[in-house]
């Protein structure tokens, strides 16, 4: 990969600094993303594991939704892991009831993601996943995992496990229902990278 990529980590909840030492463990300059000025200058961003309605009211608190989409119009490259995930995808199944059953979400993603779809925290698990443009298996760690379901025809299926999609891209947005950034293994974060050095930098806001 040409160059040193800029990308950030979105740093309001979740695994962010975890997602942060995988990056620039493979060579590339990150940023931690809290408030819309953050996004200037990135190329791509991370959107990590966490509890997503929290995340979904921390985005309202620090004012992020309209610069997330903005961030991706401009050409900026998406990834959602777990939580991160579902705060990409168009529609969102199974928010909690004090919700009223609805949850925010980017809508960048053509799928439908259904929440917690492998069971509550003690059910979690790992499986060797294979990944589309990887040579082996990943080890795919699942905690309170989603699944995504009714995929867009402009939707590219990458991984399954038990029939359901759990890793997918659409153009610049790439998401994962499990945790790349809780193992060793740095070869999705690899790819999301090689995402990245595919376009152009966002021109600065």
């Amino acid at each position: 990969m040409a160059g040193k990529p800029s990308v950030g980590v979105l740093a309001v909840q979740g695994a962010f600094r975890e997602h942060r030492q995988h990056l620039e463990a493979l060579g590339a300059d990150v940023r931690e993303v809290r408030l819309p000025g953050d996004l200037t200058g990135l190329s791509g961003l991370v959107m990590p594991g966490g509890e997503s309605t929290s995340m979904a009211r921390l985005l309202s608190d620090f004012g992020l939704w309209a610069p997330l989409r903005d961030f991706h119009a401009r050409g900026g490259v998406l990834w959602g892991t777990c939580a991160g995930a579902i705060l990409l995808s168009r529609r969102v199944e199974g928010a909690p009831p004090q919700f009223g059953g609805h949850q925010d979400s980017l809508g960048l993603l053509d799928v439908t993601v259904r929440r917690n779809a492998f069971g509550r925290q003690v059910d979690s698990f790992s499986v060797p996943l294979p990944v589309q443009g990887l040579d082996a298996p990943f080890p795919a760690l699942f905690i309170r995992a989603p699944v995504l379901t009714e995929l867009g025809p402009d939707v590219e299926r990458l991984a399954q496990h038990d029939g359901q999609t759990v890793m997918a891209r659409q153009g610049r947005v790439l998401a994962s229902a499990f945790h790349p950034e809780l193992t060793g293994d740095r070869r999705i974060h690899g790819l999301f990278l090689d995402l990245v050095a595919e376009h152009q930098p966002v021109a600065s806001a």
